[in-house]
């Protein structure tokens, strides 16, 4: 009998109920959408920050020690290029987006010595598992402009830097003499640094020029991270600090922090330092977009809510004398209550199926639009939203239980 005037009532207010569904529908579609992005969007906009450059440093342990003991920084220490490929061999090998090897020099042109800087362009290296990585400052400084194109690995061409080719009025295509051979200009390049006061050119040059073959000065890396907590604050103090369980779950979490401490961990006399502003950016983006996320949840739901409650209260003002009649027969109030309640929950369920699948595709229209790249299906986020709609459906429902609490029989029956 219950059910066969739940029925009923669907079926004579449809058009009602089809508003209310369609109501909640709209508010769990954005919802879904938001907390879908909201858990994805961690890797989305590390990924994005990688392109502003590397937010790892390695250096030579003996000079970073003398630098910041001692104030020295003219002792020369290096790194060896052949255990590069380590890098790509830590736990967290699949977040090393790209690195590249410095090694500074001077070349001297006439009486005058430039800076000169030796690195790998567009490198394709063969790590120790045996597969092939492609890395180098093409993919670790995207920002940079180049007036001409990039120089070709193992060759003797090279980028100048927009400032002093200015100064020594350096064009693309000229030669400038060196005792290593005639190094060919083939674009200038403005990036902002200190490439623009300098000349850039593949490694071996450098390392020829310097006379120290199989050496490096440093390693940038460009690593996708996890926002840095208080823990990782803690283990980027001093990671015997912390407690086997602590350390544990901070060596098998992307933080920058212990990205960095595997690094050293596999390159021998290393000292690797995040790179605290590009790590500390990383954050605070993150966490204000996540905030952005849950208050454009929070307040979809506050609207469906309020939309609910005014149909909910129309239904119920236009079926008085129908509800009176029942309570003059005998039915209670929690009776009636629980069969308008049953009529809300049935129209609401099927707005939320509806407008979860609608989430899902916002979702991804969300992802293609801002980041370019589809948006992963949290399975955590239906449970959030069923909990959150059955809230939402509830307090909609407070205005029509009260009335209902209200509602004399006779005098509706007789009005």
């Amino acid at each position: 009998m219950f059910w066969q005037m739940v029925k009923g009532a669907l079926i004579r207010q449809k058009n009602r109920f089809a508003l209310i569904a369609l109501t909640v529908a709209l508010g769990v579609s954005l919802a879904s959408a938001m907390l879908n992005v909201m858990f994805d969007v961690g890797d989305k906009v590390n990924q994005e920050l990688k392109a502003y450059g590397a937010n790892i440093t390695v250096t030579p342990k003996n000079s970073t020690l003398l630098k910041d003991v001692y104030g020295l920084s003219n002792r020369k220490e290096y790194l060896n290029e052949s255990e590069l490929g380590k890098i790509r061999t830590i736990f967290w090998t699949n977040n090393i987006v790209a690195f590249a090897p410095t090694l500074e020099g001077e070349l001297k042109i006439g009486d005058e010595s430039i800076p000169i800087l030796g690195t790998w362009f567009d490198h394709t290296m063969k790590l120790p598992t045996g597969e092939e990585f492609e890395t180098g400052i093409e993919e670790l400084k995207s920002w940079w402009q180049i007036d001409g194109r990039y120089p070709i690995d193992s060759t003797n061409e090279v980028l100048i830097g927009k400032n002093l080719a200015v100064e020594k009025n350096f064009k693309v295509d000229d030669e400038i003499p060196t005792a290593a051979g005639n190094l060919k200009i083939v674009g200038i390049v403005s990036g902002g640094g200190s490439e623009d006061d300098s000349i850039l050119a593949n490694l071996p040059i450098v390392q020829t020029l310097e006379n120290v073959p199989g050496k490096i000065g440093s390693i940038e890396v460009s690593a996708i991270t996890t926002p840095e907590n208080d823990l990782a604050r803690k283990a980027a103090e001093n990671p015997d600090a912390l407690s086997q369980q602590e350390k544990e779950i901070w060596y098998c979490t992307a933080y920058v922090s212990s990205i960095a401490y595997q690094i050293e961990e596999v390159i021998s006399n290393s000292s690797a330092r995040p790179v605290r502003q590009i790590a500390e950016s990383e954050g605070q983006i993150l966490d204000k977009t996540q905030l952005l996320m849950l208050l454009i949840t929070i307040l979809s739901l506050l609207s469906a809510a309020l939309g609910v409650s005014n149909l909910v209260s129309a239904n119920i003002i236009e079926r008085s004398r129908e509800l009176g009649l029942l309570k003059a027969i005998g039915a209670t109030n929690l009776g009636v209550i629980l069969l308008v309640l049953a009529e809300i929950f049935i129209a609401g369920i099927l707005g939320g199926i509806v407008g979860y699948f609608l989430g899902l595709g916002l979702a991804q229209i969300i992802g293609q639009t801002v980041f370019g790249s589809g948006i992963a299906n949290n399975l955590i986020v239906i449970p959030i939203v069923t909990a959150l709609m059955i809230l939402v459906l509830l307090l909609a429902s407070i205005p029509a239980i009260r009335t209902l609490l209200s509602l004399e029989p006779a005098n509706v029956l007789h009005g």
